[in-house]
């Protein structure tokens, strides 16, 4: 009984372990999201730290809404693409364990 605890133990200890080095990982990762047909690009990181705002100058005489909205899409691309790199990342970690829609994994 002692040495399946201590297995399970040592099994948590590594998931958690995991789990870290690939946070840190995706911490690094950076993704680009765009819109406008790339005219508008944003560099953001796994932590969703917006890294770079690239807008292609052909865009500065439009007006301005169209600006924004275009901004507004390319983080939202962005942030999509980062949390389905996130999942795909960590979904292998969890070992086949199937959380309830909208939970995350770290919790």
């Amino acid at each position: 009984m002692k040495s399946g605890l201590g297995s399970l133990m040592k099994q948590a200890q590594k998931m958690k372990t995991d789990f870290q080095n690939a946070q840190k990982e995706l911490a690094h990762l950076e993704i680009i999201g765009e819109s406008g047909g790339g005219m508008v690009r944003v560099s953001m990181t796994g932590r969703h730290d917006v890294r770079r705002v690239e807008i292609d100058p052909t865009l500065m005489g439009e007006d301005k809404e169209m600006l924004e909205d275009l901004v507004a899409a390319a983080i939202n691309d962005a942030v999509r693409k980062v949390e389905k790199t996130s999942q795909e990342k960590l979904a292998g970690l969890a070992g086949g364990l199937t959380l309830p829609e909208g939970m995350k994994i770290p919790f």
